[in-house]
């Protein structure tokens, strides 16, 4: 681009931002005569919000905003259930690159905690109980500043104490059955290259649309396949630019006539039906009109990046992983998803002896509702000027190999016991370290020390439904909910001592549930990589890859699925039955014939939901990027071994820091690898879009001569 090209642009970006203006004008206008018509309307005496809202394309919330005398009677009482033929359980997947292991690290074991003291806690309400709700204030109202959200808290006497059991009929069992497998093929959208079993075929696509998909590879494949993998291509983007936002274009993708198939109801064992409306990786689920044949169309991109790779070599490493995975699991099998193959290899390993023969209990819905509320995930924190240098010497990427597997040796199991303020405060020193090393959800009241001039160690809760911040200012005191690695890090930490004041908490005992599971698909990641690295044929060394890849998405996803966060249904209703729409349905797009909309569920008799397993997990994540020992070497690493003033930021399992430490990497899950280096003086990035513009530029700066299978 030269000064013309520059000036050139520069007048077109302009007659844009004008035609933006003069369209937002145009937006507020039409929004105003909404508003009005909404309000003229609410005067009709059986006027109800329910029946506006999906007229008017806003949510129950939104009508009510607007005609506060529209508010119904059952917002406060128990939300109706959902329309069964209508609604569609979102894929238990997707829960962020993060996951968790129990208890504090072992490398800090045999440290001293210095004293601790107890504070009676406050009365709260229970985190299943649903919130009143109450009508809000119109939408012209100028908006207050932004309240860090409030943390549930465990009711006092009695009724706190009937939290502390199981649901009752409800346990995570070895199953029965063998699972079936999926006759599978792979497609590539852009080429219309296909692979069936051990062919390449070449389709005409017309348009890519789901019909197009469906009539072209049933007509290539007469005898039908239950499972097409996109491998490149994105279908479901073809008409992004069309839309506001990616989903929008995913739904209208998904929900587009298909001649001759209709959206599927679900079918034995495996009851996911309907289509799951992801901007990045949907999943759309079909079964022919007055047949018997299902069909998903699924995104490849759910278990790793293909990066170009052509769907012969991502069919090999489908095959590569399923031969891997069957030298520990005879029966295994490739399911739709990571987190479904994870959690299917993970009930074959329940013990068939010994204490959990008959099964892992789930917790009762309070306290399962409660780990929700207050066990946060990765940490993801951006630390910008003045805390860094507005120019920055160089951004040093560190990445933990596999990380959440390093965390899987210990868990909690059984019935948890409750650690009142008085319980923790009447225990010895050495009772109260014991307590923090074991598997424990503590809710503490936290100071940052003074002179405190390095990063924050404990997460607490910021504005906005599961945001977390880590607070660092001396003498800051605030309340959270926090894992005994993370305490254990803040008591015993190279640095000085945080002032920590248990208020209650959940104490189980250490088990092992997750332990075999994670060893084996430690062994199948490490023949995969080693594959990888020393195999003679290029593409094969790439389906070695992408199947260790596969094997990581598998343990990450598969621990993220036990957190069992509360459900969203996604569903369609015509437009012509609008008044169908659940009423506490949320609108997320319409067009001339469907109406989409998304609400919440709750919680379900879900007999592998364990938030105790994958909170415990991700406390050890966290508190292993802070401060872990290696046990070869016996150095230290993490944020705060390298010096007050160089980390810029966390994400999920990366750190990355102004200057290069010498920490060892062995290849082993959790080390720290060297992952990207950019030299500066470069700008302190602001935002995320900004540091992932500089790691991209980093990883590709380095060009290591090997680089180690990374986390």
């Amino acid at each position: 681009m030269n000064s013309k090209d520059f000036t050139a642009g520069l007048a077109e970006l302009r007659g844009l931002r004008d035609e933006i203006k003069t369209l937002r004008k145009q937006l507020a206008k039409l929004e105003a005569a909404r508003d009005k018509r909404i309000t003229a309307l609410a005067a009709y005496e059986k006027a109800k919000a329910e029946r506006i809202a999906p007229a008017a394309g806003l949510s129950l919330a939104d009508i009510v905003a607007i005609a506060p005398e529209l508010a119904p009677d059952h917002l406060t009482d128990s939300p109706p259930q959902a329309p069964p033929a209508t609604t569609a359980p979102v894929p238990e997947a997707v829960e962020t690159e993060s996951a968790p292991a129990a208890g504090p690290t072992a490398e800090n074991a045999g440290a001293q905690a210095p004293a601790m003291t107890a504070q009676k806690q406050q009365t709260p309400a229970r985190p299943s109980d649903p919130e009143p709700t109450t009508p809000t204030a119109p939408a012209t109202a100028p908006p207050g500043p932004a309240e860090p959200r409030s943390l549930p808290s465990i009711p006092d006497g009695p009724q706190g104490d009937r939290w502390f059991t199981h649901t009752a009929n409800l346990a995570s069992t070895r199953p029965n059955f063998t699972q079936q497998a999926r006759s599978t093929v792979f497609l590539d959208t852009t080429t219309g290259d296909l692979v069936y079993r051990d062919k390449t075929l070449r389709l005409e696509l017309t348009t890519a649309s789901a019909a197009d998909i469906l009539t072209t590879v049933f007509h290539t494949i007469p005898e039908g396949v239950e499972r097409i993998y996109i491998t490149a291509g994105d279908p479901w983007h073809r008409h992004a630019d069309h839309y506001p936002y990616l989903k929008d274009a995913v739904a209208a993708w998904l929900n587009a006539p298909t001649p001759g198939w209709r959206t599927d109801t679900g079918r034995g064992r495996d009851r996911m039906a309907g289509h799951f409306v992801h901007p990045r990786n949907p999943v759309a689920r079909y079964q022919r009109e007055g047949g018997e044949q299902h069909v998903e169309i699924r995104s490849v991109g759910e278990w790793f990046d293909t990066s170009g790779t052509g769907p012969a070599v991502v069919r090999d490493a489908f095959v590569l992983l399923w031969k891997t995975l069957r030298s520990h699991w005879p029966d295994a099998v490739v399911m739709g998803s990571p987190s479904q193959t994870g959690r299917d290899l993970w009930s074959r390993t329940i013990p068939i002896r010994g204490q959990f023969a008959d099964g892992y209990p789930v917790l009762s819905e309070e306290l399962r509702g409660l780990f929700h509320a207050t066990a946060g995930q990765g940490r993801t924190e951006l630390i910008t000027p003045p805390d860094v240098p507005e120019q920055l010497p160089a951004l040093v990427e560190y990445d933990r190999t596999f990380a959440y597997a390093k965390h899987t040796w210990k868990s909690p199991v059984g019935t948890p016991r409750r650690v009142t303020a008085a319980t923790f405060a009447s225990w010895s020193e050495k009772e109260r370290t014991k307590a923090l090393f074991g598997c424990g959800h503590w809710h503490v009241r936290v100071t940052v020390p003074e002179g405190w001039d390095h990063v924050g160690i404990l997460p607490a809760p910021a504005p906005g439904e599961r945001a977390w911040h880590y607070p660092k200012t001396p003498g800051t005191t605030f309340t959270t909910w926090a894992g005994g690695p993370e305490l254990y890090t803040a008591l015993t930490n190279p640095i000085t001592s945080w002032r920590i004041e248990i208020l209650d908490g959940l104490l189980f005992e250490d088990g092992k549930p997750l332990d075999d599971w994670a060893r084996k698909l430690k062994d199948c990641w490490a023949r995969l990589a080693a594959q990888a690295a020393m195999h003679g044929d290029a593409d094969q060394r790439t389906a070695a890859h992408l199947a260790s890849r596969a094997v990581r998405a598998i343990l990450l996803y598969g621990i993220g699925s036990f957190a069992q966060r509360p459900r969203m249904v996604t569903g369609t209703t015509p437009r012509h039955l609008e008044r169908d729409v659940p009423a506490d349905a949320e609108i997320i797009g319409f067009d001339e014939q469907i109406i989409t909309w998304q609400r919440p569920t709750g919680f379900t008799r879900d007999p592998y939901a364990h938030p105790e397993w994958a909170a415990s997990i991700w406390s050890a994540a966290r508190a292993a990027l802070l401060t872990q020992r290696d046990r070869d070497t016996g150095t230290f690493a993490g944020a705060l071994h390298a010096p007050p003033g160089t980390t810029v930021a966390f994400r999920t399992d990366a750190l990355y820091l102004t200057q290069p430490q010498n920490w060892p990497h062995h290849g082993q899950p959790g080390d720290y690898l060297l992952k990207g280096h950019l030299d500066g003086p470069l700008p302190a990035p602001t935002s995320e879009e900004e540091l992932l513009t500089l790691r991209d530029q980093g990883r590709h700066a380095l060009t290591p001569t090997h680089t180690p299978e990374g986390a």
